[in-house]
């Protein structure tokens, strides 16, 4: 897809993430280093009712926009969600597993892009 498209995902995602008080959003534009993904969208939640209420929200907002998720790694009980949207893929995480995990440091050869940018 168009960088255009998955650039509106990305607002979409970020939007939807912004209405449920998502922690540390973050945008990263992995298109010059990766195949996998256009861009990476990372949030944290407080806690597992909150970050499924993120994915809700998340999954709800794109649908209606007219992406449909591909894949889901994670359910109600997880710390860490991954919905993959082939153009985009949205990880919410715990406080906690976000620190262990520390996707910002592994892709840190991607474009950081602020939300507001998008």
């Amino acid at each position: 897809m168009s960088d255009h498209i998955s650039r509106e995902m990305a607002k979409i995602a970020c939007h939807a993430l912004n209405e449920k008080k998502a922690q540390d959003l973050r945008v990263i534009d992995i298109s010059g280093i990766s195949v996998i993904a256009d861009y990476f969208v990372i949030a944290s939640a407080a806690n597992t009712n909150q970050l499924q209420a993120m994915m809700d929200a998340v999954d709800e907002e794109l649908y209606k926009a007219g992406y449909t998720c591909s894949q889901t790694e994670g359910n109600r009980n997880s710390s860490w969600v991954l919905m993959d949207y082939k153009d985009i893929i949205v990880h919410l995480f715990s406080v906690e597993d976000r620190l262990f995990y520390d996707l910002e440091r592994i892709w840190q050869d991607g474009k950081f892009i602020s939300p507001d940018e998008l």
